[in-house]
């Protein structure tokens, strides 16, 4: 199995889960201490590590080739990578950030590995997310946040937009894998990444007061790898099965997001194709 963002909290816990049933496990992630911690934790031939800053289409492009150099099939994908960036920023892509790492990596990673999923007997891909949370949009009129920009308001922005990308894999006929949109709710998991010390403090503080321990969070994950849902998607908040009749997963939606990121994805690809030189 492939985990993105595998390196803490509950990409990590997974990444353990799965080992210890014997799987082959790739975790990708983009610090190379904590991928040595891991790999020396648990000293397992099964595991490898793939340092990879997934913000960049080059380098998820990049995972993908190694990938796809190495494995005839993938069973299972989760997704996890995500980082909060208090101030805006830009990608080398020129892409906001939080759009970039939250969403599009995991839109890149299922769509470029799904002829590997395709190739196994019971693929499953499970995106790590808010869904059934309905706040936040996609801003369609400037999806970049070029103007207002919030770390909340990125979050909870990218967090619709892999609700989008849950319905749009599912509704497409070449997809065999299952697709699990997954809110875990409040874990006890990545306190210890946000740039704010005061705000690292209150994570911690509200972590050990009232979220769940991360080994219950990630335990319908292990369940779903080895048993994948019968519906082509699932979207489960907190244990409840969402409604896929919800605002946040309207089919019309999740087309329009595919035609955007395609569209962006194309304008990028121009930008690195150099003209050819004109004849005469």
């Amino acid at each position: 199995m492939i985990i993105s963002g595998g390196t803490d909290g509950m990409g990590r816990a997974t990444a353990l889960e799965r080992l210890a049933r014997g799987d082959r496990v790739t975790v990708i992630g983009s610090s190379e201490a904590k991928g040595r911690a891991l790999l020396d934790h648990v000293a397992n031939p099964n595991l490898r590590f793939l340092r990879a800053d997934l913000s960049s289409i080059a380098e998820v492009e990049r995972v993908v080739a190694d990938i796809a150099e190495r494995h005839d099939a993938i069973d299972a994908l989760a997704l996890f990578a995500n980082r909060i960036s208090p101030k805006r920023r830009e990608t080398v892509d020129g892409l906001e950030f939080t759009f970039a790492l939250y969403y599009l990596s995991r839109y890149l990673l299922g769509s470029r590995l799904r002829p590997l999923l395709n190739a196994a007997p019971a693929p499953v891909v499970i995106n790590v997310a808010g869904v059934g949370n309905t706040a936040g949009r996609i801003f369609w009129e400037d999806p970049q946040l070029t103007r207002r920009y919030g770390p909340v308001r990125a979050q909870l922005q990218a967090g619709r937009a892999n609700d989008l990308l849950g319905v749009a894999f599912a509704n497409q006929a070449e997809s065999k894998a299952r697709y699990v949109l997954y809110h875990p709710g409040f874990t006890r998991s990545g306190a210890d990444n946000h740039q704010n010390p005061l705000v690292r403090g209150a994570i911690k503080l509200l972590a050990t007061l009232s979220a769940r321990p991360v080994a219950d969070a990630v335990r319908p994950i292990v369940a779903w790898i080895d048993h994948p849902p019968i519906d082509p998607l699932s979207a489960i908040d907190r244990g409840r099965t969402v409604d896929k009749s919800l605002k946040t997963l309207n089919p019309d939606d999740a087309t329009r997001l595919v035609a955007y990121t395609e569209d962006q994805l194309r304008s990028l690809r121009d930008l690195r194709t150099p003209e050819a030189p004109q004849a005469g």
